[in-house]
């Protein structure tokens, strides 16, 4: 199995946590997002993947993007634990914060609209940082409240699911841009109890081989 990634990006993040918490090895090619313009941009990895995105997992004559496919694919065919409950209430709650976060969140700060903005003459260093956090918050506060009424150990009562693997990335995102988490006090619980799990910091971006400071690898 590969995984086309690269170390910072939240969508390569969450694959990477669903592999650990399943105990799939895998082999890792990094695609740098920033070298030369963007090494997805490459007429190899576009034959790879034509919307030139990480990730991308390969499992024999299989290809798969898009992150939360991918985690579906993981479910459907490799061992426990089960990222998407299978039925009732908690599948269908496990499934609307992971795409809180991953379809309205995450796309509207993820690498390529920042380089979109910044290239436009009127938007400022200051404009691109204001606009992430302003959705970031946007989309904090919705899921803060839903966390209230779902969460328990994790973000779906007791059961670690697709909705933690989503979260831990996003919030990861949100530090990196100076977001105050001490105002979304359940989505900050739920971040530092679940980088506790080895699976998780083994996932985290600075602890790929594509990191631009490698930290001693965590035993």
């Amino acid at each position: 199995m590969k995984l086309y990634g690269y170390w910072r990006s939240s969508a390569a993040y969450r694959v990477r946590i669903a592999l650990n918490l399943k105990k799939i090895a895998y082999e890792y090619i990094a695609v740098d997002l920033l070298k030369d313009g963007g090494e997805q941009h490459s007429d190899d990895f576009h034959q790879i993947n034509a919307t030139e995105l990480v990730p991308v997992l390969v499992d024999g004559d299989m290809r798969i993007s898009q992150s939360l496919n991918i985690i579906d694919y993981l479910d459907d065919h490799y061992f426990p634990p089960q990222l998407t409950p299978v039925a009732g209430q908690d599948r269908y709650t496990a499934k609307e914060i992971a795409q809180d976060i991953a379809i309205d969140i995450h796309p509207l700060n993820n690498l390529r609209v920042q380089q979109y903005l910044i290239s436009q003459e009127e938007f400022t260093e200051q404009d691109e940082l204001d606009w992430v956090k302003h959705w970031i918050m946007v989309g904090f506060e919705a899921l803060e409240e839903k966390l209230l009424r779902s969460s328990g150990a994790y973000c779906v009562g007791t059961q670690l699911t697709v909705a933690d693997v989503c979260l831990v990335p996003q919030v990861y995102n949100a530090l990196r841009f100076g977001v105050d988490l001490s105002f979304y006090p359940t989505i900050e619980r739920l971040y530092h109890s679940l980088n506790e799990m080895s699976e998780f910091k083994l996932a985290a971006p600075e602890n790929q081989p594509d990191a631009p400071t490698k930290k001693p690898p965590i035993e």
